[in-house]
């Protein structure tokens, strides 16, 4: 990718702030952004300069973005370095990072409320109150769960009419 335009970086800028207000890293949220918009797979060597970061860091970052689905390695001909590229369809990224922190985050959760439950002793104190509260919270995520399962079944062109269908009841409503 040639020298980044003050456009390109402020949103490369702009996504790593984002990432860490969505509890990821900014250089893996920055290494990320300068791969959607680079028009070419990148080697690891120009990400670590195009951004100014340690190259070590670079490869720390290009492994977990690897492992969430939206980044990949990739062969240029004449070239033995790895090159990298990210996803380009926002709506499949999207749909990939859904279901990772649904694995990472709702999931756990779930499990730890169900434990919770079926652990709680009704003769403890509050045990009643907290048993009320617990399985509010557990039907919110059982709840949060059906909804994606159901979303994820769906082609992402009925998604995006579901979106438009949403806005127009909105609209209507107000």
């Amino acid at each position: 990718m040639a020298e980044l335009t003050a456009l390109q970086k402020q949103y490369i800028l702009h996504w790593g702030e984002m990432g860490t207000r969505w509890g990821i890293n900014r250089t893996v949220a920055q290494i990320h952004a300068l791969l959607y918009l680079s028009p070419k797979a990148l080697p690891a060597d120009k990400i670590a300069e195009t951004l100014s970061v340690a190259r070590s860091n670079v490869s720390t970052s290009i492994r977990e973005l690897e492992t969430w689905g939206i980044v990949r390695a990739v062969h240029v001909l004449g070239d033995r370095r790895e090159h990298y590229e990210s996803m380009k369809d926002v709506w499949e990224m999207f749909r990939l990072v859904i279901e990772q922190r649904k694995r990472r985050e709702i999931d756990p959760t779930r499990e730890m409320l169900r434990r919770s439950l079926a652990d709680l002793d009704p003769k403890e104190a509050g045990a009643e109150y907290t048993r009320e509260r617990l399985q509010a919270m557990a039907g919110f995520f059982e709840a949060v769960t059906e909804l994606h399962d159901h979303m994820k079944s769906l082609p992402t062109g009925t998604v995006r009419k579901l979106l438009k269908m949403g806005a127009k009841m909105k609209r209507k409503a107000s």
